[in-house]
């Protein structure tokens, strides 16, 4: 169901060539052939239909799933009416054996306080003054790199999490993370590899105390995580215990909602921290993979991104420099969050029997947003396979609906931390492509593969040469 490009096209080819992708199913599968796929990858599973219609409704073995790709049932679903949606039981399932039942997994009013809670963490202002750790991190990252040997050969999809983890350490958790990183790395990476596939069982909303077989390595690596975690909180209370006061960071604000009354509970506070460092840190590092991919599978657009860092920024220093000049970095890095959207779908269960884009649904109603599918749907977008950075410069930005480009989610559940993770994948993009040319390698197939994130299988290998 792959296509694989063979990375011997030569530039002119690319230019029109669509990045890889699996191909639309012309008919649904069968059950024993769904159930692997979702545990194998699961944006194989979408129809040519699904890319093509605006509501699909289907019945298989898993129920009744209403996939909605039309902007209009997309507002209805997660804005106008989302007080009555909660966040699907599949996706629910996956994400809090490891994330616990923090910002990401909770529901109603634990999430309203959550969210109230981690809010002056990420307001623009905040954000902006993380400039300068950024820039810092990004130029660890540079110097690490200029140690290699022109043509060394680098895993970027094993590298950018070093760097996000790295930014991470430097603003929101200041005080460190109580871990080697390298070692948080490995934890999260085997986690979503295995505790991050959707289990038949859970498929089939079969009994949570039912064993989950093949997912032992992914609790594995969540004892190493877990003990960060509690060793980082008991770390900070312990300084408070003592009269000190630590940093203002997103640890000291949680801490403070759990010693209000009727505040945060204590596995609240420690659910958010584990959000923070797997799924805050994975999902921008796989923004910049794909990026560094797409910019090396389109040298053309590469180029033209290089001459803008070039003549923006020069030699200047990134810490202090306005981001907001490097509009087709910004655009080239859209549109690989279009094409590879790090959260592949957002699914929501109706609690009341509701209407969307026509057809009736209820609670047993699975109803999945994919990006991965919106992102690439025909009746929304123009050659939609492609890699083309100019529909997110002017004025044909302004021209895309809000619902049909959503790679951090709509409504009231909007990814809290979208602008912190656009700042710094600006950052990094601009700190490596300022200095480095990645090329693409002749002896990898590179696979979008969905676990909890869309992630490259088997890493994405490119070839580092020193631009100066």
């Amino acid at each position: 169901m792959s296509t694989h490009f063979g990375m011997e096209l030569g530039d002119a080819q690319r230019a029109t060539a669509a990045p890889p992708a699996p191909r639309p199913r012309a008919r649904p599968l069968g059950a024993i052939g769904l159930l692997r796929a979702l545990g194998n990858n699961p944006i194989t599973i979408w129809t040519q239909c699904a890319y093509e219609e605006g509501v699909v409704v289907t019945r298989s073995i898993i129920g009744v799933t209403c996939m909605v790709s039309d902007p209009a049932a997309i507002r209805h679903v997660l804005v106008d009416n989302a007080g009555n949606y909660r966040k699907g039981v599949l996706q629910t399932r996956v994400l809090r054996p490891g994330l616990g039942n923090g910002l990401l997994t909770a529901e109603g009013e634990s999430w309203r306080q959550q969210r109230r809670a981690l809010a002056p963490s990420f307001t623009p202002r905040l954000i902006e003054g993380f400039q300068s750790a950024m820039a810092d991190a990004a130029a660890g990252l540079v110097s690490r790199w200029e140690k290699l040997s022109p043509g060394s050969r680098v895993d970027v999809a094993r590298e950018m999490p070093h760097v996000t983890l790295d930014i991470l350490e430097r603003t929101i958790f200041s005080e460190g993370l109580a871990s080697e990183p390298k070692a948080l790395v490995e934890a999260v990476s085997r986690y979503l590899d295995t505790l991050g596939r959707v289990h038949p069982f859970d498929a089939l909303d079969l009994p949570a105390f039912l064993p989950r077989f093949g997912r032992k390595s992914g609790k594995d690596a969540l004892g190493p995580f877990n003990v960060a975690i509690d060793k980082m909180i008991a770390q900070r209370r312990a300084l408070l215990a003592q009269g000190r006061q630590g940093p203002r960071d997103l640890l000291a604000l949680l801490l403070e909602a759990e010693a209000r009354e009727g505040g945060l509970s204590s596995d609240e506070v420690r659910a958010n921290v584990a959000t923070f460092i797997a799924a805050g840190h994975e999902t921008t590092a796989n923004a910049l993979t794909w990026c560094l991919f797409l910019l090396g599978f389109a040298p053309q657009w590469r180029e033209r991104v290089e001459a803008e860092i070039d003549e923006v920024l020069g030699e200047g220093d990134l810490a202090t420099y306005r981001l907001d000049r490097l509009v087709l970095t910004k655009a080239a890095l859209e549109e690989a969050l279009r094409l590879y959207p790090p959260a592949a779908v957002i699914s929501r269960q109706p609690i009341e029997k509701d209407i969307v884009g026509g057809y009736e649904v209820d609670s047993r109603t699975r109803v999945v947003i994919s990006p991965w599918v919106l992102h690439r749907h025909r009746r929304l977008w123009e050659a939609p396979d492609r890699f083309d950075p100019s529909r997110f410069l002017p004025p044909a930005r302004s021209r895309i609906d809000r619902y049909a480009y959503m790679p951090f989610g709509a409504g009231p559940r909007l990814c809290i931390g979208a602008g912190f993770a656009l700042q710094e994948s600006v950052i990094v993009l601009a700190a490596i492509l300022r200095r480095f040319r990645l090329d693409l390698v002749a002896d990898h197939e590179v696979v979008p593969t969905q676990r909890v994130t869309l992630r490259p299988r088997g890493g994405l290998p490119m070839r580092l040469s020193p631009r100066r």
